[in-house]
């Protein structure tokens, strides 16, 4: 549980809103194999998002996607899972990534590169999460 439990880390000083959505997506990228960002832009491809992820990693324009296209991809199951351990529902969960994991892939993949091996991917993750947040 190294990226999830560095990611929580990084999460600590950010407070209640920003820690659930890092869990959330710790989750996210520890599920199905562990394999991290790649893992779960994987996942999210052959869910049927390739052309997303595509502009999300690439360094053009990002595509949106909407929360049904999330539920879509990922399953009801691991959606339903996930908004259980957020404590809201899967629609508002759903809704919070579709708006997030555009902006956090394309900061996390600068120059339409993935993130070296040994990358502190919770540390990155944490601070641009609490920066989008602090944002809004």
């Amino acid at each position: 549980m190294g990226l999830l439990d560095s990611i929580l880390g990084a999460a600590a000083p950010a407070g209640g809103g920003s820690e659930v959505l890092l869990q959330v997506l710790g989750s996210l990228m520890q599920g199905r194999g562990g394999n991290g960002l790649a893992g779960l832009l994987q996942q999210l491809t052959q869910g049927g998002l390739g052309d997303a992820v595509q502009s999300w990693v690439g360094t053009g324009q990002n595509m949106p996607v909407s929360s049904d296209q999330l539920h879509a991809a990922l399953g009801a199951d691991t959606m339903g899972a996930l908004a259980q351990q957020a404590g809201m529902s899967s629609s508002d969960l759903g809704g919070q990534l579709a708006q997030l994991l555009p902006q956090l892939v394309d900061k996390m993949t600068p120059n339409g590169q993935m993130p070296q091996p040994g990358t502190d991917l919770g540390g990155m993750l944490g601070g641009l999460l609490g920066g989008l947040l602090n944002r809004g």
